[in-house]
């Protein structure tokens, strides 16, 4: 009889006592991991596709445009970004600054930030645009170059005419004027500004009286509407464009007063930057508000550029951020720098010098006490002919500076008369094959702007900044009292020293 197993209960194979299936050991956790890395491979195509569309964003001005005759790279261990703001009507921004959108474009305010190497403290430095300078050669939007010529600072980025401005005149201006290697440069629009403002949540400011519609459009026959409060309030997008573009009906109605202002916004910014934390998570929405309105140099044309270098500002804290304005007096309805006030503040930057002369290049020092000052190094002329100018009303100028080029061993051919006598600073002409000489020269004359001059030899233009005395040219140890004592940081309160006049 054969035995059958149908109808037996036979015991199912791999059941636990509680009935369950057991699974090979680790599939849970390999299954886990799997989840894990499907999600980090999403984050991950997600933040790629983040940073591809600033860099979509992102536009950079021609690097060709830059002089060939810039400061040494490296000759500073900290960074020097120029930052302008552009008044410029297209892409939008004139329904938010008014005018014409077929304008050309326009700078009304610029800064030379100096990151300290330490990358501990920082310092801006506003260029007041009414500020009578050299604008060295510039290249048009043609191809061809401009000779050097005296003007307004603002009107370098107006070289070539175009809606876009020209950044790189710009820049190659405050290095001419400096003699320091700008390393970035930013260009921020109507656009990017209102947004940077919107996206922070708003910034706040203060005004010593109240404002009205007139005083930001001077030409209304009303006084309009009102603007603004008197006191502290907050603001953002177009309420903040007015509030920095705006100058009549405060101190004087100047543009130093407005640049003093500006200075406070700037601080109050960077208070609700840092506030909200320096995260790649917090400067994400930062970048994408800011890279529609940028204009960079290609050493910033990318998201991962534009994002570590705000990244690696994160360290500085807000009162070692000084806000300055370069040293300046009137001449006539324009602004003049005074020497050798600014040639001292450049020097310091330079050097990696805080307002009040600390060492700020990172270097450990054997004693942390007081730096000391620099041994003069003797200029010497041997072999160099010059030509010397009285650009002055002041009588025997031209004379002094000989008698002071012929005992450094210079050979002077003659003095006389510039064709004009209106020269703040002192300006060393040159022509194509004298450039090494014209700054041996202008070693004897601190704070000198080189001006290339085709079919010149050598030929030195004394300004007024010119006072006489030693061919040598050290490094200060402080900078002048007004320009420290001047400085805001930017923890100050938004309502101290807000205007000038």
């Amino acid at each position: 009889m054969t035995t059958s197993t149908r109808g037996r209960t036979v015991p199912p194979r791999h059941r636990s006592a509680a009935g369950t299936r057991r699974r090979k050991p680790g599939r849970r956790g390999r299954l886990a991991l799997a989840i894990v890395l499907s999600l980090l491979l999403l984050a991950a195509a997600g933040a790629g596709w983040v940073y591809l569309k600033l860099d979509g964003d992102i536009k950079t001005f021609d690097s060709g445009g830059l002089s060939n005759d810039r400061p040494p790279a490296g000759s500073s261990k900290g960074e020097n970004v120029l930052v302008i703001g552009s008044d410029a009507r297209n892409d939008g921004n004139a329904a938010l600054g008014g005018g014409d959108v077929n304008d050309i474009g326009r700078s009304d305010t610029a800064f030379l930030l100096h990151v300290y190497a330490d990358h501990k403290n920082a310092v801006a430095v506003s260029i007041p645009r009414d500020t009578l300078v050299t604008i060295p050669p510039c290249k048009l939007p043609d191809g061809q170059w401009t000779t050097a010529r005296r003007d307004m600072f603002n009107s370098a980025f107006s070289v070539g005419e175009t809606a876009k401005g020209n950044p790189a005149c710009t820049q190659n201006t405050v290095e001419s004027i400096t003699g320091l290697r700008v390393d970035h440069t930013v260009v921020v629009d109507f656009k990017g500004f209102a947004a940077l403002t919107d996206v922070v949540g708003g910034v706040k400011v203060c005004l010593p009286q109240k404002l009205y519609e007139r005083d930001l459009k001077p030409k209304l026959p009303t006084r309009g509407k009102l603007l603004f409060d008197k006191g502290e309030q907050e603001v953002s997008g177009q309420k903040a464009l007015d509030y920095v573009r705006i100058r009549h009906g405060i101190g004087d109605s100047s543009d130093i007063g407005r640049i003093k202002r500006q200075q406070a916004f700037v601080a109050s910014l960077m208070k609700e930057v840092k506030s909200n934390g320096l995260t790649p998570t917090k400067l994400l929405p930062l970048a994408d508000a800011a890279t529609k309105s940028l204009t960079v140099d290609a050493g910033l044309g990318s998201a991962d550029k534009l994002i570590s270098f705000a990244m690696s500002l994160k360290n500085i804290d807000l009162h070692n951020t000084k806000f300055v304005t370069v040293p300046w007096r009137y001449e006539g309805s324009r602004v003049a720098i005074v020497e050798p006030d600014a040639t001292d503040l450049w020097a310091a930057l330079k050097a990696d010098r805080t307002l009040d002369g600390k060492d700020a290049s990172g270097k450990k020092k054997a004693s942390p006490s007081a730096l000391p000052t620099a041994t003069p190094t003797p200029v010497s002329g041997k072999g160099i002919t010059v030509t010397v100018y009285n650009g002055t009303t002041v009588t025997g100028l031209a004379a002094t500076a000989a008698a002071q080029l012929t005992r450094s061993g210079f050979t002077v051919t003659g003095t006389a008369t510039a064709s004009s006598q209106d020269h703040a600073t002192t300006v060393i002409e040159y022509g194509p094959d004298h450039k090494s000489e014209a700054r041996t020269v202008a070693r004897v004359f601190p704070g000198a702007a080189l001006q290339p001059v085709p079919g010149a030899a050598v030929n030195v233009v004394v300004g007024e900044s010119y006072k006489g005395g030693s061919t040598a040219s050290p490094q200060p140890t402080a900078l002048p009292k007004e320009v420290a004592e001047g400085a805001r940081s930017a923890d100050d309160n938004p309502c101290s020293n807000l205007s000038y006049g």
